[in-house]
């Protein structure tokens, strides 16, 4: 049995106005899952993107404008939004205070696709 404490693992700046801590990865053993949590300052967020698998963003604390292609929707603390694979999608902070997310993807990498650079990152240390 195997107990992942999140506290140990380092939180990184993944662009501007966002950190973000990688919970579970192939890196701590996952096979199927990345599950990692992100602290959003006020008016920044996730590009639109795209990953290869499903992903679930769940709101901890604060508020997200999410889209999913064209839709938009405000996302409140507690709440959560399925994103199916291959689906345009993102975020930002709505709010006036930090917004923290939890998000999980069904690959043990992380990997997505920014729409409009051509880039695709991975994370997998």
């Amino acid at each position: 049995m195997q107990i992942i404490e999140p506290r140990n693992t380092a939180v990184e700046s993944w662009r501007p106005g966002v950190e973000t801590r990688m919970v579970v990865s192939r890196l701590n053993g996952a096979t199927q899952l990345c599950i990692f949590e992100q602290w959003v300052a006020p008016g920044h967020g996730a590009p639109t993107h795209s990953h290869p698998v499903e992903e679930v963003l769940t709101v901890r604390e604060g508020e997200a404008e999410m889209w999913l292609d064209q839709e938009r929707e405000t996302v409140a603390a507690g709440q959560s939004l399925i994103v199916p694979a291959g689906r345009r999608h993102g975020f930002r902070n709505s709010g006036t205070t930090t917004l923290h997310i939890h998000a999980v993807l069904a690959s043990s990498i992380f990997e997505q696709t920014v729409e409009g650079a051509g880039e695709v990152r991975r994370w997998m240390t």
